[in-house]
Formats: C-alpha cells, structure tokens, sequence
C-alpha cells in the first residue's frame, strides 16, 4: 500500500493553513484562552469538517467515472491556487467574545471558517482522487495538528518572521502544481 495519499494530503493541507483564516483564529483564540483549550477545540472541528470532506471525496468515486474526478479535482486545484495568489492580502484576525468555554468557542468558530474552506474542497478532491480516503483524513489530520499546534504555540511569531504574503504565494503555488499533477495522471491515464 503506497502512503503517497497521506503524505500529499498532509503536504497539501500543511502548507495551505500557513496563514489561513483558520491559523490566525487560532492565534487570536489562543491569545485568550488557554492553548490547550484552543486546540482541543479546533482539532474536533477539524475532526468534523475533514471528516466530512473525506466522505464526500469517497462517495463521489461511486457516481463518476476516475478519468472525471481527476479533471475535476485538477481544475479545483488550479482555481484555488490562482485565487490563492491573485487574492494575496492581509487576512483581518478574527474577533471573538470572550466566553468561559473556550472549547466550544473554538470548535464553533473553526467549524464555521472551515465549511466550504479551500482546505475542504482540497480534501474533498484528494479522497476522491486517491481511493484511499482513511490515508487522506490520517494525512489531513496530522496538518491539521501541526498547524494548530504552530497556531497555538509560535503561530504569531510566524507572522512576524515570514511575510504573511509569502505563505499565500506559497500555498498558491503549491495548489497549482497539485492541480496540473492531476490533470496530467488524468489525460495520460496514469494510477
């Protein structure tokens, strides 16, 4: 069995969380709340919304045919990371309530910013393109977890070493090169 899945999957979503949406909630919530709680309830949410994605990923083998999931999921790629970089800018941190569950208010709110994310559909597409979704969502999840800790830990320093717009142009390329990956195993038919 090839582990190619989990480490595309983990490479992909790893990278593309740098300076997401996500990432700088998690940075704000743990400025708040305790880092424990903060990651405790991002990671259920990431358990949910991954989840999620890689049953969708799998059903959507059943219904169409392979050569049709890989233009697919190449095109969602491509268009993500063109979007990825054309739409660089400064992402706005989140504002939360202060509240004393810190679990629940981090699982709602990363619940929320990743429902129909680009890291969904990214997940959503690789369980669909590999066959493998349980190595998918273990890949998915080990990003998930690192990133989150990063977020937690040095995520704001981060920011303040790299330019948040050198990890969006990074994220964008490496969305594009995924994307022409794909196009190119669908038209030469390759596994």
């Amino acid at each position: 069995m090839s582990l190619t899945p989990l480490v595309a999957s983990f490479v992909l979503v790893a990278i593309a969380e740098l300076g997401d949406k996500t990432q700088l909630a998690v940075i704000t919530l743990s400025s708040r709340f305790k880092a424990l709680a903060v990651f405790s309830g991002a990671m259920l949410a990431f358990l949910l919304t991954a989840g999620i994605a890689v049953v969708i990923g799998d059903a959507l083998t059943l219904v169409l045919p392979t050569f049709w999931i890989r233009i697919i999921a190449a095109i969602i790629f491509l268009i993500f990371g063109i979007y990825t970089i054309i739409s660089r800018k400064e992402e706005e941190q989140v504002k939360t309530k202060d509240t004393r569950n810190a679990v629940s208010s981090s699982f709602s709110l990363i619940t929320l910013m990743e429902l129909g994310d680009k890291t969904q559909f990214a997940v959503i597409a690789l369980a669909a393109e590999s066959e493998l979704p349980l190595l998918v969502y273990v890949g998915v999840m080990l990003a998930f977890a690192l990133i989150t800790g990063l977020g937690v830990t040095v995520g704001a320093a981060l920011t303040r070493i790299v330019p948040l717009k050198y990890i969006q142009l990074g994220s964008g390329i490496i969305f594009i090169l995924f994307g022409i990956i794909f196009l190119i195993n669908a038209v030469l038919g390759f596994a």
